[in-house]
């Protein structure tokens, strides 16, 4: 079924539908596709299954990816060579005026496991992708929603205040220790992976840039909550051996890294998307990194 979608992002996604002909397929599509159903309204995007020959994914932008730092035509290359790679769905269409974006629909397993060695096999296909021209500037991306968020909600900031200078001393420790940039996704959290016929898929490369692979398995290990026996299990996968105390002890500084940025982009958008619950239990974890970073 298909929700009812704000003004703006219907006459968008009546757009993309309407340039069916530009769409990279083959064979052509035969007509302009049908709404199948909304697939969800996140608090960036909004997605929509539609069907011609095949099914496909539209993403129209929900905010301005300027403001976000995103490169939309970044993530059209990534996307490209990841497929090629066999790492994502093919992307179809790309138009960055309309803000939309055209994938393969991938039809979810009826199981989706958290198998850390296919984690970590996709993180090594990814960090194996061609070099981009793009690169995460973490300390200018704090920078950035830091001020977005004084703007916007300067009690909220008052609120991470505390962190600012650990978290900094933190990066700038990281940043020591000699890293080689590879092509990382940035956001590959569980609801951004997919089993599909039995092979474990990417999606939503809108944050793909290149960066350290510490900071990546950091992002891993701490969004989705991985135990620190699972982290240490992801690490051996990635790595082919035990990790290091110093490779360790950059995951901890990214781990920190990472918490922090994840509150800064919630209380900065404009729906924020945690309850006070929700926050206080993640300002509880990074406070809890923190003390581990000092022991």
């Amino acid at each position: 079924m298909v929700a009812a979608l704000p003004g703006n992002i219907r006459l968008k996604l009546d757009q993309t539908l309407a340039q069916w002909r530009q769409w990279a397929c083959d064979p052509p599509l035969a007509g302009v596709p049908k709404l199948v159903a909304t697939l969800g309204a996140g608090l960036s995007n909004f997605s929509i299954l539609v069907e011609a020959d095949s099914r496909f994914v539209v993403r129209i932008d929900g905010i301005d990816p300027v403001v976000h730092k995103l490169n939309r035509h970044g993530e059209w290359r990534s996307l490209e060579a990841a497929h090629g790679a066999g790492l994502a769905p093919a992307p179809r269409y790309f138009n960055p005026a309309l803000g939309s974006l055209v994938c393969d629909y991938l039809t979810p397993d009826g199981e989706q496991p958290l198998n850390i060695p296919d984690i970590a096999q996709l993180l090594r296909g990814i960090h194996q992708l061609p070099a981009r021209h793009h690169r995460l500037d973490l300390a200018e991306r704090l920078l950035s929603y830091e001020k977005r968020l004084i703007h916007r909600n300067p009690a909220s900031r008052a609120l991470l205040e505390d962190y600012r200078l650990p978290v900094a001393e933190a990066l700038s420790a990281a940043g020591q220790t000699r890293q080689p940039q590879v092509l990382c996704h940035h956001d590959l959290l569980r609801a951004n992976r997919l089993y599909s016929g039995g092979r474990l898929f990417a999606l939503d490369w809108e944050y793909s840039a290149m960066g350290s692979a510490w900071y990546e398995l950091a992002v891993v290990a701490a969004g989705d909550e991985l135990t620190p026996a699972e982290t240490d299990t992801l690490l051996r996968a990635y790595l082919g051996s035990a990790a290091s105390e110093s490779q360790l002890r950059l995951v901890m500084q990214y781990t920190c890294v990472y918490r922090y940025l994840e509150l800064l982009w919630y209380l900065a958008q404009d729906h924020p998307g945690l309850d006070d619950r929700k926050l206080e239990f993640k300002r509880e974890l990074l406070d809890k990194n923190l003390r581990e970073l000092d022991a």
